[in-house]
Protein backbone atom coordinates (compact mmCIF):
# COMPACT_ATOMS: atom_id res chain seq x y z
CA UNK A 1 0.00 0.00 0.00
CA UNK A 2 1.37 3.37 -0.96
CA UNK A 3 0.77 6.27 1.37
CA UNK A 4 0.65 9.78 -0.01
CA UNK A 5 1.58 12.76 2.05
CA UNK A 6 1.33 16.49 1.30
CA UNK A 7 4.69 18.16 1.03
CA UNK A 8 5.03 21.96 1.05
CA UNK A 9 8.01 21.77 -1.34
CA UNK A 10 6.06 19.88 -4.01
CA UNK A 11 4.31 22.16 -6.52
CA UNK A 12 0.53 21.93 -6.21
CA UNK A 13 -1.52 21.61 -9.42
CA UNK A 14 -3.25 24.75 -10.67
CA UNK A 15 -6.85 24.41 -11.82
CA UNK A 16 -8.50 26.98 -14.10
CA UNK A 17 -6.68 30.12 -15.17
CA UNK A 18 -4.01 31.40 -12.82
CA UNK A 19 -4.43 34.94 -11.54
CA UNK A 20 -1.86 37.37 -12.96
CA UNK A 21 1.03 37.89 -10.59
CA UNK A 22 3.53 40.65 -10.36
CA UNK A 23 7.11 39.66 -10.93
CA UNK A 24 8.83 39.76 -7.56
CA UNK A 25 11.91 37.91 -6.48
CA UNK A 26 10.86 34.91 -4.44
CA UNK A 27 12.59 33.94 -1.28
CA UNK A 28 13.07 30.25 -0.78
CA UNK A 29 11.75 29.06 2.55
CA UNK A 30 13.44 26.22 4.33
CA UNK A 31 10.93 23.86 5.90
CA UNK A 32 12.39 21.37 8.35
CA UNK A 33 11.34 17.77 7.74
CA UNK A 34 8.88 16.22 10.16
CA UNK A 35 10.53 13.59 12.29
CA UNK A 36 8.74 10.99 14.36
CA UNK A 37 10.79 9.43 17.10
CA UNK A 38 9.47 6.00 18.17
CA UNK A 39 8.90 5.80 21.90
CA UNK A 40 8.56 2.02 22.10
CA UNK A 41 4.86 2.17 22.97
CA UNK A 42 1.82 3.00 20.91
CA UNK A 43 0.26 6.45 21.28
CA UNK A 44 -2.64 6.79 23.71
CA UNK A 45 -5.87 5.48 22.24
CA UNK A 46 -4.09 3.54 19.49
CA UNK A 47 -4.51 0.07 21.08
CA UNK A 48 -5.29 -2.55 18.50
CA UNK A 49 -6.32 -6.05 19.42
CA UNK A 50 -3.87 -8.59 18.02
CA UNK A 51 -5.68 -11.84 18.76
CA UNK A 52 -3.40 -14.17 16.87
CA UNK A 53 -2.79 -17.59 18.41
CA UNK A 54 0.88 -16.94 19.15
CA UNK A 55 -0.02 -13.73 21.03
CA UNK A 56 -2.68 -15.54 23.08
CA UNK A 57 -0.20 -18.30 23.91
CA UNK A 58 2.36 -15.69 25.03
CA UNK A 59 -0.25 -14.08 27.29
CA UNK A 60 -0.68 -17.46 28.98
CA UNK A 61 2.97 -18.47 29.40
CA UNK A 62 3.45 -20.81 32.34
CA UNK A 63 -0.15 -22.10 32.41
CA UNK A 64 -0.55 -25.86 32.09
CA UNK A 65 -2.57 -27.10 29.15
CA UNK A 66 -2.83 -29.92 26.66
CA UNK A 67 -1.68 -28.92 23.18
CA UNK A 68 -2.81 -30.94 20.17
CA UNK A 69 -0.87 -31.18 16.93
CA UNK A 70 -1.42 -33.20 13.76
CA UNK A 71 1.02 -33.95 10.98
CA UNK A 72 -0.09 -34.62 7.43
CA UNK A 73 3.10 -36.39 6.35
CA UNK A 74 3.87 -38.83 9.17
CA UNK A 75 6.63 -41.35 8.45
CA UNK A 76 5.02 -44.17 10.45
CA UNK A 77 1.36 -45.20 10.55
CA UNK A 78 -0.46 -43.88 13.62
CA UNK A 79 2.12 -41.20 14.38
CA UNK A 80 0.37 -38.28 12.71
CA UNK A 81 -0.99 -36.78 15.97
CA UNK A 82 0.74 -35.61 19.14
CA UNK A 83 -0.68 -34.23 22.37
CA UNK A 84 1.65 -32.56 24.86
CA UNK A 85 0.56 -31.72 28.39
CA UNK A 86 2.74 -28.95 29.64
CA UNK A 87 3.22 -25.22 29.49
CA UNK A 88 4.14 -22.64 26.91
CA UNK A 89 7.68 -21.37 27.33
CA UNK A 90 7.66 -19.15 24.24
CA UNK A 91 5.63 -18.54 21.12
CA UNK A 92 6.56 -16.81 17.91
CA UNK A 93 4.84 -16.02 14.66
CA UNK A 94 5.37 -19.53 13.27
CA UNK A 95 6.34 -21.70 16.24
CA UNK A 96 5.68 -22.58 19.87
CA UNK A 97 8.08 -23.99 22.48
CA UNK A 98 6.42 -26.28 25.02
CA UNK A 99 7.78 -27.86 28.17
CA UNK A 100 6.16 -31.22 28.89
CA UNK A 101 5.01 -31.40 32.51
CA UNK A 102 5.52 -35.13 33.06
CA UNK A 103 9.01 -35.56 31.57
CA UNK A 104 10.45 -32.04 31.47
CA UNK A 105 11.10 -32.56 27.75
CA UNK A 106 10.97 -29.48 25.55
CA UNK A 107 9.32 -29.38 22.15
CA UNK A 108 9.56 -26.90 19.30
CA UNK A 109 6.49 -27.19 17.08
CA UNK A 110 5.79 -25.21 13.90
CA UNK A 111 2.40 -23.51 14.31
CA UNK A 112 1.17 -25.03 11.02
CA UNK A 113 0.73 -28.31 12.93
CA UNK A 114 -1.14 -26.75 15.88
CA UNK A 115 -4.79 -27.84 16.14
CA UNK A 116 -6.02 -26.59 19.50
CA UNK A 117 -5.23 -26.34 23.22
CA UNK A 118 -7.17 -27.24 26.36
CA UNK A 119 -6.72 -25.49 29.71
CA UNK A 120 -8.28 -26.24 33.10
CA UNK A 121 -8.13 -22.61 34.20
CA UNK A 122 -9.21 -19.23 32.91
CA UNK A 123 -7.05 -17.80 30.13
CA UNK A 124 -5.61 -14.32 29.85
CA UNK A 125 -6.91 -12.52 26.78
CA UNK A 126 -6.90 -9.05 25.31
CA UNK A 127 -9.23 -6.44 26.85
CA UNK A 128 -12.62 -6.54 25.18
CA UNK A 129 -14.41 -3.39 24.13
CA UNK A 130 -18.15 -3.20 24.80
Amino acid sequence: MVQYQWSPSYPQPQYGYPAPQQQQPQQQQMVPPQVTIPSGRPPAGAFREESYIENILRLNRGKVGTFHFSFEHATEAGTNVKAVTGMVEAAGRDHVILSEQRTGKRFLFPMIYFDYAEFNEELNYFPQRP
